[in-house]
């Protein structure tokens, strides 16, 4: 908690009464004070008395004194006023009210964020994230979504205002700056959510960045996360999900992490394995041999689930002749894509391809 927040309701407070007004924090430490130079001045003595007071006002020494909201047996802040009359104890009164406020906006403001952002990036120990979060009253166990949002532009950064007017309910849902260019949005979901819902959520976040009908950022999905401890999990796979849709889905916008398929295994995969599964599945010939026609005609293939006289048709060729590049491909490769395993294989070596491309191999 900042002092100078504090500071700036104490200064305020001066303008309207003649008392001295501050703050302590828990060990006594005065950390706001109407009067400057008392700030950094300590004063335990007063602290077991305002421990042992459970919130209620008192008054020691000529100082007036009550604690500010907080959890747990210790306080962590209190206010205080000069003087142990009535009026002390009114202008003490009114000061812990608007501290109280003052400290609640902070904390939701960024104790907050900055809470779920160590969370994601693995900055805080699994034991202390329930005891922050009881302390920022921040439900531990509900169902949330995590989307991080990238520009399509490296020069551009991602309208974190946007996305923080879609979704500006501070208290469930958190809208966060993380690395260069990215924004992750944390968000509740409805009871029994799912990806259908997952998925709603991220297209409307990509149709509402979108500038003259063109998308303008890529959204990645991670999966449901039940418990805050599921967040930093959530957060990987979005940012995986992106990385994976660079390579295989390059059309796509919005990319759910659990409809990857076989591209999240092979970007997971070392490199060095992956140039060895080609050259095994490619002994007569690399698969550079294959000219642009020829692939153009695999990925029609496939596109028409094997059926021969649809990708013909398509193609604007004669059955006989799909036949004929297919018995090439043949002789070419030894696969033959009529047969299943066959089809199988090659589909994951042109992913694979297309995966150690996009790493700058040429394999």
């Amino acid at each position: 908690m900042s002092g100078r927040i504090f500071q700036n309701v104490v200064l305020q407070l001066k303008e309207n009464t003649d008392r001295t007004v501050g703050v302590i924090d828990g060990e006594g430490i005065v950390i706001a004070c109407s009067e400057l130079s008392m700030i950094g001045q300590r004063w335990a003595e007063f602290v077991p008395a305002i421990n042992t007071a459970g919130g209620s006002i008192i008054a020691s020494s000529g100082k007036t004194f009550k604690a500010l909201n907080g959890w747990g047996n210790q306080f962590d802040y209190a206010a205080f006023a000069f003087g142990d009359n009535d009026i002390s104890k009114t202008v003490c009164s009114l000061a812990t009210v608007a501290l109280n406020s003052a400290k609640s906006y902070y904390e939701e403001k960024h104790d907050r964020g900055s809470f779920i952002k160590d969370i994601i990036t693995d900055n805080i120990m699994l034991g202390d994230i329930y005891m922050r979060a009881k302390e920022l009253r921040v439900a531990s166990d509900v169902a949330r979504g995590v989307f991080v949002i990238r520009s399509l532009k490296k020069t551009e950064s991602v309208p974190t205002d946007a996305i923080q007017t879609l979704y500006p309910d501070r208290q469930n849902d958190f809208v966060l700056s993380v690395g260069e260019g990215n924004v992750v949005l944390i968000c509740q979901l409805s009871e029994g959510a799912g990806i259908r819902e997952l998925n709603k959520i991220a297209s409307s976040i990509e149709e509402a960045l979108r500038v003259n009908s063109e998308s303008t950022v890529v959204v990645g999905i991670g999966t449901v996360a039940t418990h805050l401890r599921d967040l930093a999990k959530s957060y990987k796979e979005a940012q995986i999900a992106i990385e994976v849709g660079k390579v295989f889905d390059t059309e796509k916008y919005v990319i759910n992490y659990e409809n990857l398929g076989i591209g999240r295994l092979i970007y997971q995969l070392p490199t060095t394995l992956c140039e060895m599964f080609l050259q095994e599945v490619f002994k007569k010939n690399p698969i550079d041999a294959l000219d642009k026609e020829t692939l153009f005609t695999i990925h029609k293939f496939f596109e028409n689930n094997l059926n021969v006289s649809e990708t013909a048709r398509k193609l604007f060729v004669h059955r006989n002749t799909l036949v004929y590049r297919l018995e090439k491909i043949k002789k070419l490769t030894g696969l033959d894509l009529r047969e299943f395993d066959d089809v199988i294989t090659f589909k994951v070596a042109l992913m694979v391809k297309k995966y150690l491309t996009s790493r700058g191999i040429d394999a």
